[in-house]
């Protein structure tokens, strides 16, 4: 799966998680989550058009945000802006170990730890695909030192057969 489709299927799944959400009904308090989950979306959205050093820039303001205040929304911000694909600043594994404190088991409903959940399953199998296509890496990479061993075993044998093939030519008397 491509980044963008992961992309698309996370937006999807979001605004039909949020759309859920509504049709519950609301408290301010639930309010304020879907709203700060809806501007995470877009956040991250807005990653994606940033260039390199604006996406630089904007990993030193979060983590210094997040170093003063460990909230959900600057842990989420400083997450989505480590786990995008591309980005100058992608670290898959610090970006799941911020996710994980949010995404772990508890208030199901609470959008901004479903958006977390979303993320860090898909943060995990993304780590899981790459740690498989470097052992898949590694295994072609020994396949190809067999193979040069065994060419340069043919290439001896050869040498040898014309060797001997030669001897054999030297050794014949001579028709005149």
């Amino acid at each position: 799966m491509n980044a963008n489709m992961i992309r698309t299927v996370l937006l999807l799944v979001i605004a039909l998680l949020l759309a859920g959400c509504a049709a519950l009904g609301g408290r301010s308090d639930r309010e304020l989550e879907e709203h700060q989950t809806i501007q995470l979306i877009h956040y991250a959205q807005h990653i994606t058009t940033m260039t390199a050093e604006q996406q630089r820039r904007e990993f030193s303001a979060s983590n210094l945000a997040y170093t003063k205040d460990k909230d959900a929304m600057n842990r989420m911000r400083l997450a989505l802006l480590l786990a995008t694909p591309g980005a100058s600043v992608y670290d898959v594994a610090r970006a799941a170990s911020l996710l994980e404190p949010l995404a772990a088991p508890g208030d199901t409903a609470n959008p901004l730890r479903a958006l977390a959940r979303l993320l860090y399953v898909q943060l995990i199998e993304r780590a899981g695909e790459q740690k498989r296509a470097g052992q898949m890496r590694e295994q072609i990479d020994a396949q190809k030192e067999v193979e040069r061993g065994l060419r340069n075993q043919l290439e001896a044998l050869k040498e040898i057969e014309r060797s001997i093939l030669q001897r054999g030519q030297e050794s014949q008397p001579r028709r005149r």
